[in-house]
């Protein structure tokens, strides 16, 4: 059994309803080997959490910047709640040490462990949401996510594919990339998604990646060669 209070003293936050900690804990590999395992995975919660996490820190980069544009928001958010983010900030709080995974999964590749850990951090953030509520999940955001803009400023992450792409779509054709997943493909473990990226419903360039996020950029990539 996971020990609920490190976790709980690592992102200070004591959870009324343990249950909802659990759940944010599992990942799907782990039922796999333990049949006998009664919360769920956590990929609800991580569907949760995700919403949560793009919807506090949009308000607050639009409080914070109240001179930018939506150009300039987009990729400070993307920066911001993106997987290889979220999984830097999940080793701050040792979230690692706490996951309940199979035992294929904990000796994953250093590309598959940064998915499921940013995957994990939207899970936590959906939990927290659910146990105490709009406010205490905009607490724990602002402690342990908002304090990367600095990082994010001074090395000029904010601005890769897909932000460079949005601008030139914005500048000449005053419309934002649309991404879809075309397709999803390999065992859960070594999942790939191809992404499509639209410019006024036209696809334009074709992505893949082991997230929806590193299939966006991709497709961003191509797209930015070809417009």
């Amino acid at each position: 059994m996971v020990k609920l209070e490190g976790i709980e003293k690592n992102i200070e936050y004591t959870f009324a309803e343990k249950n909802y900690l659990i759940e944010a804990l599992t990942h799907r590999s782990y039922l796999n080997e333990n049949n006998h395992w009664k919360p769920n995975h956590n990929e609800r919660l991580e569907f949760l959490g995700d919403a949560v996490l793009e919807l506090i820190v949009t308000e607050e980069i639009y409080h914070r910047y109240p001179d930018y544009s939506e150009g300039k928001l987009t990729p400070l958010r993307a920066a911001l709640v993106n997987y290889i983010t979220l999984a830097h900030i999940s080793k701050n709080i040792d979230l690692e040490s706490f996951l309940l995974l199979s035992k294929g999964e904990a000796k994953e590749s250093s590309r598959g462990r940064e998915v499921i850990l940013g995957n994990a951090m939207e899970a936590l953030i959906g939990a927290i949401y659910l146990d105490g509520g709009y406010v205490a999940a905009k607490k724990f955001i602002n402690k342990v996510v908002m304090p990367e803009l600095q990082n994010i400023f001074s090395k000029g992450s904010y601005r890769d594919a897909k932000s460079l792409l949005q601008e030139r779509t914005q500048a000449d054709h005053k419309v934002t990339p649309v991404y879809k997943v075309l397709e999803e493909k390999g065992p859960e473990h070594e999942k790939k998604f191809l992404v499509g990226v639209y410019i006024n419903s036209e696809l334009i360039a074709q992505g893949e990646g082991f997230s929806k996020q590193e299939g966006e950029l991709e497709a961003a990539k191509k797209a930015m060669g070809v417009i």
